[in-house]
């Protein structure tokens, strides 16, 4: 069977030139334990962002139809080295119709099923996913489980991740969002403490409807004040950021320190020992991680990634993950998009330049066949 469709390919050379296109492609058949998907939505997410743009000059890129070439600056293009001259897929996750299977029990069952996937090349008309890392969509549309994966599954592995941890409180530095919404609600029902910050006071007023009890205003005069006030509270001593460039890690870590020093009855010119652990899981801001010496030494900043989380995680944790995000699919874990682009709409200097600030509520969706 000879399956033909377009496919989006992003392509970074070494002097810096970034090619992003839909291209025309035969599609293999599915072996082993593989289907073929005919895509029908998939999410342009943050993580998405950094192979699709990342720092490249959009504003003066050149723009044809179903193309654009733009310009990485120093040092982001050396920076991406190990790119440089490949030809790369995009798009993380998404959902549609399995049309073909390959040989085995598993993969042959899901034929004629909507599921929710993660191939890695979800922006094109058809792709293959492992059966294994399909979910079933049931009676759910291809819109409702298109973002059924990335952002369902790392809040629910950050809440894992502090369980594991011993911890019952987790502070989240950029509340708002589509993610931080989702980590809301799963630390309410599981009474779990949640510190959330926010930049704006409309972002604090969603977050209250949803029920948050401790939501932290950057923009607000008194913030570091209400921030240690949150953490005392709840004792979130262990954070989530995906801002990674610039002072958010550096905030936090202060905040936390302010809390545990006032806890101190001796004074320690080492300042407390309150253990303060904080994970960067994106990288909103390209720029430094900017650390000061304001918080002792009790403190330990790391990087998470979901797919190192769920290889460690257990297929017993990981399936249990899995069926709550399918039985929470349109409450819990429902997305919204404001616009919905096919592959050539996508890469309009329209919608570029769009979906790449990454604003709050305003998500676009690729729909392939559109």
């Amino acid at each position: 069977m000879t399956t033909t469709g377009k496919q989006l390919f992003t392509t970074l050379e070494a002097d810096g030139k970034l090619t992003v296109a839909s291209e025309d492609v035969t599609f293999p058949d599915p072996t082993g334990n593989e289907v073929l998907v005919k895509m029908e939505a998939a999410p342009i997410n943050p993580s998405d962002l950094a192979i699709l743009v990342g720092a490249a000059d959009m504003e003066n890129a050149s723009y044809t139809p179903g193309k654009f070439v733009a310009t990485v600056p120093e040092p982001f293009s050396a920076g991406s080295k190990a790119r440089h001259g490949i030809k790369l897929p995009a798009g993380n996750e998404g959902a549609g119709t399995v049309v073909a299977a390959g040989d085995s029990d598993a993969a042959k069952a899901l034929v004629g099923q909507r599921v929710s996937c993660v191939p890695g090349n979800a922006y094109s008309q058809y792709c293959i996913a492992n059966a294994a890392m399909c979910l079933p969509l049931g009676d759910h549309s291809a819109e409702e489980g298109a973002s059924a994966f990335v952002n369902p599954m790392t809040a629910l592995g950050f809440v894992e991740t502090a369980k594991r941890d011993g911890q019952d409180a987790i502070l989240h530095t950029v509340g708002a969002s589509n993610l931080g919404q989702m980590l809301t609600l799963i630390c309410k029902e599981d009474s779990i403490g949640l510190v959330n910050i926010v930049r704006k006071s409309e972002q604090a007023d969603l977050l209250g409807k949803l029920g948050s009890t401790h939501v932290v205003n950057s923009s607000d005069e008194d913030f570091m004040q209400r921030l240690g006030a949150a953490i005392d509270d709840t004792g979130a001593f262990y954070g989530f950021d995906p801002i990674g460039g610039g002072k958010s890690v550096d905030t936090a870590f202060k905040a936390m320190e302010q809390v545990a020093v006032s806890r101190m009855t001796e004074y320690s010119r080492y300042g407390s020992n309150q253990p303060k652990r904080m994970f960067i899981y994106g990288r909103l801001d390209t720029g430094p991680t900017i650390l000061s010496p304001s918080y002792g030494f009790g403190w330990t900043l790391s990087g998470w990634l979901l797919t190192p989380f769920l290889q460690s995680a257990g297929g017993e944790t990981v399936g249990r993950m899995r069926q709550r995000v399918r039985d929470n699919l349109t409450t819990i874990f429902a997305s919204s998009y404001k616009r919905r682009v096919n592959l050539d709409e996508m890469l309009t200097k329209e919608a570029v330049t769009d979906y790449r600030k990454m604003k709050t509520g305003e998500k676009y969706l690729v729909t392939p066949w559109s």
